[in-house]
């Protein structure tokens, strides 16, 4: 069971996709991310190489540096969670809205 203290990334993901706004697909993130526009990155886990090596490179080139959640399902789970009916590999979070996601990456 986990403790109070853990964010839960299901609810917290569907209050983001409520509340706040989000980028789905790697390509849109990218461009998002180089304008400065996003706040954090969900990523999966088997993300295809090239494409974790640009979000990760983007990512820490700029300031502010951008955290990355690395989400352990896969694609289709992914998609499952944010309520769609295809795989997604990246999701920018632009604004949490009420959630509390920002404290997936907080240490």
């Amino acid at each position: 069971m986990s403790s109070k203290s853990e964010i839960n990334l299901e609810n917290a993901l569907r209050i983001t996709l409520k509340t706040g706004k989000v980028i789905i697909g790697s390509k849109r993130a990218l461009k998002a991310i180089k304008q400065g526009k996003v706040k954090m990155v969900i990523k999966i886990k088997n993300c295809p190489q090239n494409i974790a090596s640009d979000i990760y490179k983007y990512c820490t080139e700029f300031e502010p540096i951008i955290d990355i959640y690395e989400f352990n399902g896969s694609s289709w789970d992914l998609g499952f969670l944010c309520g769609k009916p295809y795989m997604i590999s990246v999701l920018s979070v632009i604004s949490p809205g009420d959630s509390e996601i920002m404290k997936l990456v907080s240490k």
